[in-house]
């Protein structure tokens, strides 16, 4: 095992928790927190008004892993509070003040935009030695989802960005909008599973470990991870392919002028939807890791804010260890080196993006102008050397 996964491995797994006003996220932590898999859990909640874990709960839990933030939004106000908080309770973790807690659970409001708590995780030196991100779990309302993701763009790029999906109140709902909600968040979404809640009631394993590092293999599951086969024929419009090394992409690729109009769509109904999407882009050949960096580079620099999410493997010459990369919007995760490939991969360069406004053939053709520039560097520098 390499060192970057043995830190990993160390690193103290936070699973953050979102979705929309009312969509059941309180209810499904009270209950997730009562089975055996989260006896080991410290809970950080942004309370937005009374919502909140009830008081046996806390009883029950004697308050020691437990901390609730009361001051506004999670992902404005208070992120000093959450770099702070868990500084502190790592520390009385260290001194023996609280119990060992195994993992962490971040819950926002239901207002939030989850991109700022990931930057937070990611970014912050401190949080980052003794904290890993494992996943995103947003809750769709199976009742007014459609409703909400019409009206409220925050709620549509939690779901856009979640690792996993879960549909509550299913049990309440008509079949005929729970079929076409159903629908909507796979077109959204395809690369995150997700599960049905029946009065919050759901297996923790399901939502648990959605991060890279699989702790009981104590290894990588990049598949898991990437999900990458979920994009093929999702809503596949073909093979595009790439300058370099015949590269394909996955998805819907439908909008700013690149293909059939969203109006053709039936499913593509509103104007959030519309302005987000998802694929998977696929690369033959290795690549040279300045060239995409500074493929990366030149996105975030020019398109950041509506890089939403972006995670990938990657095959790099000069090395023959697959490199994995993270990115939520303007903030990238240092890359991480893994000991070798998944058993029985083909090698392939693969990414997935989620984005606002940028369609695929738009990245395709940025990274396809920088392998440009490397093989005409390339060819120069031939030149230079037979003169």
């Amino acid at each position: 095992m390499t060192d970057t996964q043995t830190a990993a491995e160390q690193r103290i797994p936070v699973t953050v928790l979102t979705g929309f006003l009312g969509s059941g996220k309180t209810t499904l932590l009270n209950k997730l927190l009562r089975r055996p898999e989260l006896a080991d859990t410290a809970v950080i909640i942004n309370e937005f008004g009374e919502i909140g874990l009830d008081h046996l709960l806390v009883e029950k839990s004697d308050d020691e892993g437990m901390v609730t933030l009361n001051s506004g939004c999670l992902c404005c106000t208070v992120r000093g509070d959450l770099v702070r908080t868990m500084s502190e309770l790592f520390l009385k973790r260290s001194r023996g003040e609280v119990s060992q807690f195994k993992r962490m659970v971040v819950e926002t409001t239901g207002l939030a935009d989850p991109a700022p708590i990931l930057h937070t995780l990611m970014t912050d030196p401190l949080l980052a030695s003794r904290y890993r991100l494992d996943g995103v779990v947003t809750t769709v309302d199976g009742v007014n989802g459609s409703s909400t993701l019409d009206n409220h763009e925050e709620a549509v790029k939690q779901a856009a960005v979640a690792d996993r999906i879960l549909l509550t109140k299913a049990d309440i709902a008509d079949a005929a909008p729970l079929a076409e909600l159903k629908h909507r968040l796979h077109h959204l979404n395809p690369g995150a599973p997700f599960q049905i809640v029946e009065a919050g009631e759901i297996d923790p394993n399901q939502i648990l470990n959605a991060g890279l590092y699989n702790p009981e293999t104590k290894s990588a599951d990049v598949k898991k991870w990437l999900q990458a086969e979920a994009y093929e024929g999702s809503h596949d419009h073909g093979h595009g392919h790439h300058h370099h090394g015949h590269g394909h992409g996955h998805g819907h690729d439908h909008h700013e002028g690149e293909g059939a109009g969203a109006d053709q769509d039936p499913h593509n109904v509103n104007r959030h939807d519309d302005r987000i999407r998802s694929f998977c882009m696929t690369f033959d050949e290795p690549m040279s890791w300045s060239t995409v960096a500074a493929a990366f580079d030149a996105l975030v620099t020019y398109r950041g804010p509506d890089l939403l999410r972006m995670k990938g493997i990657l095959n790099v010459k000069d090395t023959d260890k697959p490199v994995v990369v993270h990115g939520v919007q303007h903030v990238f995760h240092p890359p991480a080196t893994l000991e070798a490939w998944p058993e029985g991969d083909d090698r392939k360069s693969r990414i997935v993006f989620i984005t606002r406004d940028i369609g695929e053939s738009t990245i395709r053709k940025v990274f396809a102008s920088f392998f440009e520039a490397e093989k005409k560097g390339w060819g120069q520098e031939q030149q230079q050397q037979q003169q």
